[in-house]
């Protein structure tokens, strides 16, 4: 099992690295990585439709079920359903099987806690690991109790709350990817909307005959933007495989950082509670705390990772995060990362200021800012030092990988969690200047890959 786990979950492929067997182990020794030890409330476990998901959960549940648990069967749903279930059911915690937007061969564990909290390689990842290798004893005849629960009337009521009814001169049209993904059993709740939907690729196929479901790739968004221009569509919204990110398209189909993204629902909530903190990490532009300031906000600052951004939001009662990566995570939902509400708060935002979209976002593109570039380093430290001496007069922090500021630019390069390459982030006040600065950290770190 070397090699699966990762920093916030477990991941694999199907079945060499992954199979039943591994999903019955993870299921007997989660329980114990809980707070109270799964014994006073039961499990959630949902899957994704990757077709060997089911078979793994089943597996899964069998293992949990053996140390005396109760489990609670959701069935088919997204991650962010499986999040919203555990603190909505008062669970104990929560599995998901999916494997979010890998390809077709790789299956996986999402992780929660009581109220969805993350667990991750800090809290609780390496000790889940140490127990699959030495299984903890089993409860005999003793199996936890079984019952499927439908959450989807909950968690629809739960997010169709947060819609704001606007009156607006026009009715919004607003084409959605679900690339095959989670992000299909959408339809119903998007059709509750009141927009004009324009759906690609909602049938649920495991296989992703027609893209990847990562959003994050520019080449991954090309359909979407292509049906926005040719529809004239207001809005552009592509989810990834199992429907915790998403990402956004123009009217002009250009795709929207999803960092200014971030900036651009904060300010929506802002507007009705000003003074609160606002989490983004690291990588966002210098316009998401410049207008998270502007609106009223507390803009803080924090590393990569859900699990880093959860606990920040929760230290600091905040009402919002977001990531470069498109999570967006609301206080107003256990602090837990919900991509259909981050659309919905979109929509509630075009609505309010009854503008083009790109117009909207217009006031944030102050900075020229890469997109984040890969390198393969086989010494990240070595690298990360070299830099540190290299950029020594600007102002630095360690907070992940490295950050160097100087007032018309700066960088970050932080060591991937899931792969062996370091990551390079660099925004400037003119392109001119980014091209200069991007050649000389190219240069230092070697040809992306």
């Amino acid at each position: 099992m070397a090699g699966i786990f990762k920093a916030y979950d477990v991941r694999g492929i199907y079945p060499e690295e992954i199979d039943e067997a591994t999903a019955e182990a993870v299921g007997v020794a989660f329980p114990d990585i809980l707070d109270k030890g799964g014994r006073t409330a039961p499990i959630v476990v949902g899957r994704d439709m990757r077709q060997h998901s089911e078979p793994l959960q089943s597996a899964l549940i069998k293992g949990i079920r053996s140390r005396g648990v109760d489990v609670v069967d959701i069935g088919l749903v997204t991650t962010p359903m499986n999040y919203f279930a555990v603190g909505h059911l008062g669970a104990s915690g929560g599995i998901q099987v999916t494997a979010s937007h890998n390809p077709p061969r790789y299956n996986g564990f999402k992780f929660s806690l009581e109220n969805a909290r993350p667990v991750s390689g800090d809290n609780g990842i390496l000790r889940l690991e140490g127990l699959v290798e030495a299984p903890p004893q089993r409860a005999g005849s003793e199996n936890g109790e079984l019952r499927s629960t439908d959450i989807s009337g909950a968690y629809s009521q739960h997010l169709l709350g947060f819609l704001e009814e606007l009156p607006t001169a026009r009715r919004l049209k607003i084409v959605v990817d679900a690339a095959n993904g989670m992000g299909c059993i959408y339809r119903s709740l998007l059709e509750q909307t009141g927009v004009d939907l324009d759906l690609l690729y909602f049938d649920l196929d495991g296989s992703f005959p027609n893209h990847e479901a990562n959003p994050l790739k520019l080449e991954n968004l090309a359909d979407l933007c292509s049906r926005v221009r040719e529809t004239g569509a207001d809005l552009g919204v592509a989810f990834d495989g199992d429907a915790d990110r998403a990402a956004f398209v123009d009217e002009k189909g250009e795709p929207i950082g999803s960092d200014l993204a971030t900036a651009l629902i904060a300010g929506e909530l802002l507007a009705r509670e000003p003074g609160k903190a606002v989490i983004y990490d690291l990588r966002s532009s210098r316009a998401v705390a410049e207008y998270i300031a502007e609106c009223g906000g507390i803009p803080v600052r924090e590393r990569v990772g859900h699990s880093f951004i959860k606990a920040t939001l929760r230290k600091h009662e905040g009402i919002f995060g977001g990531e470069l990566a498109g999570h967006y995570y609301f206080r107003d939902n256990f602090n837990a990362d919900c991509a259909l509400m981050a659309v919905f708060e979109v929509l509630n935002l075009l609505r309010r200021r009854g503008i083009a979209m790109s117009k909207i976002v217009a006031p944030l593109l102050r900075y020229a800012k890469t997109p984040e570039i890969n390198f393969e380093v086989e010494d990240k430290s070595g690298a990360i030092t070299e830099l540190s001496e290299r950029f020594a007069d600007g102002r630095i922090d360690y907070v992940d990988g490295i950050t160097v500021e100087y007032p018309d630019w700066w960088f970050n390069v932080r060591p991937s969690n899931t792969e062996p390459l370091l990551r390079l982030v660099a925004e400037a006040t003119t392109k001119t200047l980014l091209a200069e600065k991007q050649e000389l950290l190219v240069g230092l770190l070697g040809e992306p890959v």
